[in-house]
């Protein structure tokens, strides 16, 4: 089997549930978007405000604080720096007042890192 092609496929099936998702869900200003994306390496995860377009929060296992924190073997893409990704993030928006956000899970499987981060986001007290 030609590995380009299932990487491709891989690849158009998250963009399309992406866009699906992308279609209904919106964020505003009393209850932003909060965005995931994940690479082979990495996660990262926003919080959007879309009407406005501004972004009220970040964090990501790129950032040297986690990098530094021995998660895993330093990797940013295991389900330890997902945890600390959606903790870190969930902080950040709480400090900018907001308590409340539309999970949009980019077109990915609610499944591993995803949910990691959705939970600890939760367990910090964002709502959604």
């Amino acid at each position: 089997m030609d590995l380009s092609k299932k990487t491709k496929t891989k690849q158009t099936r998250r963009a399309r549930a992406h866009r699906r998702v992308r279609s209904r869900v919106t964020g505003t200003a009393e209850r932003p978007r909060l965005v995931v994306f994940k690479s082979l390496k990495y996660i990262y995860a926003q919080v959007i405000d879309d009407r406005q377009g501004v972004t009220l929060a970040a964090a990501s296992s790129l950032e040297p604080s986690f990098r530094e924190g021995g998660v895993g073997t330093g990797s940013g893409s295991n389900r330890a720096a997902a945890k600390l990704v959606g903790t870190a993030v969930a902080e950040r928006a709480m400090e900018q007042g907001v308590k409340q956000v539309v999970f949009d899970r980019g077109g990915y499987i609610y499944h591993g890192r995803i949910k990691e981060l959705a939970d600890a986001a939760r367990e910090k007290g964002l709502d959604f």
